[in-house]
């Protein structure tokens, strides 16, 4: 993230910027204005306005850093607090476009299972990541479980109507968008109400009787 000090760039400014333009690092800049002019060597939609009356715009900015950041998205996240919802929905809305296409094009039954479990797999280890949290894919493949059984499943139940009656590709594809969504959202609340850390401090409390 890149801050001006004014509401256009200075010298030093275009300088430092057209550095990392030439590096290939992503920039997101963050302006003291309302209406935002252009800034020389960022992307028009990377360039956050912010009031110096109001407060900053701290959701906005999350999210551009958590596209901008893409494979470093996650590491950068269990980092910065700030910026770790923005990174898991952008995780979410990722993988759940995944599955949806590989539900809407996979016509073998069952055939699509491994894929979309895999995914989202993956999908749950990238969440638990930016949480801080180590997980394998054993555990990972549990997880899924777990939330399937609970949150999951239930919203998937219920978003599920909203494609019905459609053609049968329409409704694998959907189906399997609004659950990958419904256990990334469900993964979201089970890593910030800490389970994995109190289940590990549970662990620890308990002694070997001799």
């Amino acid at each position: 993230m890149y801050a001006l000090g004014g509401e256009s760039a200075s010298g030093d400014d275009e300088a430092a910027l057209k550095r990392a333009h030439k590096r290939r690092v992503p920039v997101v800049c963050v302006v003291p204005a309302r209406t935002p002019g252009r800034v020389p060597y960022v992307a028009e939609e990377d360039v956050v306005p912010a009031s110096p009356e109001g407060p900053v715009p701290v959701d906005r900015i999350a999210e551009r850093l958590a596209e901008r950041a893409e494979e470093d998205a996650v590491s950068l996240a269990a980092r910065l607090p700030t910026i770790r919802r923005a990174v898991c929905r952008e995780l979410i809305d990722k993988f759940s476009r995944q599955n949806g296409i590989l539900g809407a094009t996979i016509f073998i039954p069952g055939a699509d299972m491994p894929a979309l479990t895999l995914n989202q797999i993956r999908m749950v280890l990238r969440i638990g990541a930016a949480y801080g949290e180590k997980i394998d894919r054993e555990r990972a493949l549990e997880l899924l479980a777990v939330l399937g059984a609970g949150f999951g499943l239930r919203a998937v139940a219920r978003q599920a109507l909203a494609f019905v009656p459609i053609a049968g590709w329409a409704v694998k594809g959907g189906i399997a968008y609004v659950g990958t969504r419904a256990l990334g959202r469900a993964a979201i609340t089970y890593f910030e109400r800490g389970l994995p850390q109190r289940a590990r401090e549970r662990a620890r409390s308990v002694r070997p009787r001799s």
